[in-house]
């Protein structure tokens, strides 16, 4: 079968593709013949090595996958052939608390990840998907999806005139503005491009900040919220936003740490989360129950993740490359021949 593998040393120009042995299945596991991927941040981290300089090579990357089960291994009951699946972010990860067992479970890296044409998972790591989504849109929602649904629907438990700002347009970003939105919550999102700002606005964002040209943004935000701040931020933006985002919440708001795009270290003002009583809370992605309550909350909303450009599956590094360029809105997709 064809992968993409990081060959040799890490960065996109190590992205190559190979050929390995059809995979099969054992015992509780079950073959998946990949029909699209997405790209996450941390995916275009890996690739270059700046995710966990010390991981094995070669790798295939990619955490997320959607394909149809095309053989199952002996003791299989959760799914049969046939079924279209995606496979988990961290493989151990069912239920309950995240642990260092989970964390060594994660596709894409430590363990190979989707970008392949065929995948073998233990049948306990995969979920069915909505079934009104096309296999592209499918293929959003085991990360970025389901981060943003922890983030606002279980860690901020997202309520009818709650209030949450959203950084960015990236592909948590607009997630959370869909979830936000079908929750009945007031949303404020930013950008750096007045166009990207306009089509958050067309998906329903009901303020919208270009940090460019306000660069003192969390005060605008506390205006647009009559000084409260807002109930639940959604933080991607890392070094150069958290502050900026603990000014922005309001006493007692949550803070959900998601992504480093702005670095990984910076001065932290502790007074500020001390004297507001902010919770700040990490989020990585979430576990298997957590998925199928997104997915079941998915379908009955009917919602459709939004989709900046599908590439081919032999263009995947043109995919990363775009990723990289910070250009995109929504979610990169890499689709398979049918």
């Amino acid at each position: 079968m064809k992968v993409f593998e990081i060959q040799g040393a890490f960065g996109l120009d190590n992205l190559k593709i190979a050929e390995r042995p059809d995979p099969k299945p054992g015992p509780g596991q079950v073959l998946i013949k990949i029909k699209a991927c997405s790209i996450n941040y941390r995916d275009l981290l890996m690739v270059n090595g700046m995710y966990n300089p010390k991981q094995p090579l070669p790798l295939i990357p990619l955490s997320d996958g959607v394909g149809q089960v095309t053989a199952i291994g002996d003791g299989v009951k959760r799914v049969k052939l046939g079924d279209r699946v995606a496979g988990i972010f961290a493989q151990k990860w069912l239920s309950g608390g995240y642990s260092s067992g989970a964390r060594s479970s994660t596709l894409g890296g430590p363990l190979d990840g989707m970008l392949a044409e065929y995948v073998v998972l233990d049948a306990a790591g995969v979920v069915k998907l909505p079934e009104h989504l096309t296999d592209e849109e499918a293929a959003c929602l085991p990360c970025a999806a389901l981060t943003a649904f922890n983030a606002l629907m279980v860690q901020g438990k997202t309520q009818p005139g709650h209030s949450v700002l959203l950084l960015g347009t990236g592909g948590v970003s607009i997630f959370g503005l869909q979830f936000a939105k079908a929750a009945g919550a007031r949303v404020i999102i930013t950008s750096s491009s007045d166009e990207k700002l306009e089509r958050a606005k067309a998906l329903g964002a009901d303020q919208v900040i270009n940090y460019k040209t306000e660069p003192k943004w969390d005060k605008q935000v506390r205006k647009l919220t009559d000084g409260l701040g807002v109930d639940s931020v959604v933080e991607v933006g890392g070094a150069d936003t958290f502050n900026k985002s603990v000014n922005a919440v309001r006493f007692g708001g949550l803070v959900a740490v998601i992504g480093i795009l702005g670095g990984v270290g910076t001065e932290i003002m502790l007074t500020s989360i001390l004297m507001k009583a902010v919770r700040v809370h990490g989020i990585l992605v979430g576990h298997r129950e957590m998925f199928e309550d997104m997915n079941r909350a998915v379908a009955v909303n009917r919602l459709k993740p939004v989709i900046d450009k599908s590439f081919p599956f032999d263009q995947a590094p043109e995919a990363f490359a775009l990723m990289g360029s910070a250009k995109h809105f929504g979610k990169i997709v890499i689709k398979f021949e049918v």
